[in-house]
């Protein structure tokens, strides 16, 4: 046992000065576990079986429908892609549905200007059955994905004990970094581990892993959201310092396009999964999500709010008696996003407040617009009273920025 230990701390010593310069601001882009989960019958449903039918489609949306050039560039694939291993070990994808082969996904995504994100798990299966990446295979497995090209790898922790992914995510790193290629590490280890410390060393999965999730599964649902922003606020103590450029926390997808939000909870999902510099990963349908929902997942504003290069996860500053919520994340030049959050199931509510409230300085003049109408809102100092009108389960949220200090205006 000690040996290993000793072998095991030499291998993360060895992670930790292999940092691979990747996603220095949230990731963006599809991913396809949510919305299609494992269908891999594409006898009785073609168009919306796992394939690589599925992800040109996907891929095609993303380059003509605006996506891409508002940073939404990774092309994910997720579980249910396996077909076994060939006969030197090495992973193949299945033939019938990926008659071309990874690689040729991978070329097909970079012909388009975006990236190629794959799936695999660390243990003997996968979540859904199919053949995972064991420890022996580690090594083997990453080299595999720097062959076809792959950018960006998930690694899930179904099927393995606490001791295989103490070894088995350092290990991936040190191998995805020994490729020479490029590849995006995303971790499930934090939450096969409850998320919190001390099972969870967050100093070093930083070092370890590009984004890690923490916490369950999110699902088509608003109840599913709650859970995990109220395990993500009720932490945020933990969570909030270990987030920034090249390590972020992710709560899971967007759901926005999908079935189980209404059109306030979409752009309350957006909002606040924005404020807490969360990756921006759409899980829908491409092909047929409708205005209303491409406006709230385009909205540029938001995307330079979650794109900010200070890469600072904001917190909840304020719970009220009325379920109103405020959170605040810093931004670049002394800016502010701020969310005001109602968990209210009533009515529009009439939230007054001020900036003193909010803690901010006495001696600046801000200005604050509004992410989703674009409404300025001038001249706002500490002790001005403001009233931000919420609906239900929805959000107000503000780009806030200063304009002068003291009555000296900026130069």
């Amino acid at each position: 046992m000690l040996l290993k230990t000793v072998l095991l701390l030499a291998l993360v010593a060895q992670v930790l000065v292999l940092e691979n310069g990747l996603l220095r601001k949230p990731p963006m882009g599809w991913l396809a576990w949510e919305r299609f989960r494992c269908n891999i019958d594409c006898n009785e449903d073609p168009k919306n079986c796992i394939s690589e039918e599925l992800f040109m489609e996907m891929a095609d949306r993303l380059a003509q429908d605006g996506w891409r050039e508002l940073g939404y560039v990774y092309l994910n694939i997720d579980d249910c892609w396996i077909g076994g291993r060939d006969a030197k070990g090495n992973l193949v994808p299945d033939r019938k549905r990926f008659p071309h082969g990874i690689a040729f996904l991978a070329d097909y995504a970079h012909s388009l200007g975006l990236k190629l994100g794959i799936y695999e798990d660390l243990g003997n299966f996968t979540c859904m059955g199919y053949p995972g990446t064991t420890l022996d295979k580690v090594v083997q497995d990453a080299q595999t994905f720097a062959e076809w090209k792959v950018d960006m790898l998930k690694l899930d922790g179904c099927y393995s004990s606490p001791q295989e992914r103490a070894e088995g995510y350092p290990k991936m790193a040190a191998a995805l970094n020994a490729t020479g290629r490029p590849i995006a590490f995303s971790c499930s280890w934090p939450a096969y581990e409850g998320g919190l410390p001390p099972k969870v060393n967050y100093t070093l999965l930083a070092d370890i892993c590009n984004l890690w999730r923490n916490f369950d599964d999110i699902q088509d649902s608003w109840r599913s959201v709650l859970s995990i922003l109220d395990w993500f606020v009720t932490h945020q103590d933990v969570l909030q310092p270990v987030a920034g450029p090249g390590h972020w926390n992710d709560p899971d997808v967007l759901l926005i396009g999908n079935f189980g939000l209404s059109f306030e909870q979409a752009r309350a999902q957006m909002a606040l999964w924005t404020v807490l510099a969360a990756p921006l990963l759409m899980s829908t349908d491409l092909r047929t999500i409708s205005a209303q929902n491409i406006d709230i997942l385009q909205n540029p504003l938001m995307i330079k709010i979650n794109q900010d290069p200070l890469g600072i996860q904001g917190r909840r500053i304020l719970k009220e008696k009325s379920y109103i919520e405020v959170y605040l994340r810093p931004l670049v030049n002394e800016a502010s996003a701020i969310v005001f959050f109602s968990r209210r199931t009533d009515m529009p509510y009439h939230y007054h407040s001020s900036l003193a409230r909010l803690n901010f300085s006495s001696s600046v003049v801000y200005e604050a617009q509004d992410v989703y109408t674009g409404e300025i809102i001038s001249g706002l100092q500490d002790k001005t009273n403001f009233t931000v009108i919420i609906n239900p389960s929805g959000v107000v949220m503000w780009y806030l920025y200063p304009i002068s200090k003291l009555g000296i205006p900026q130069q």
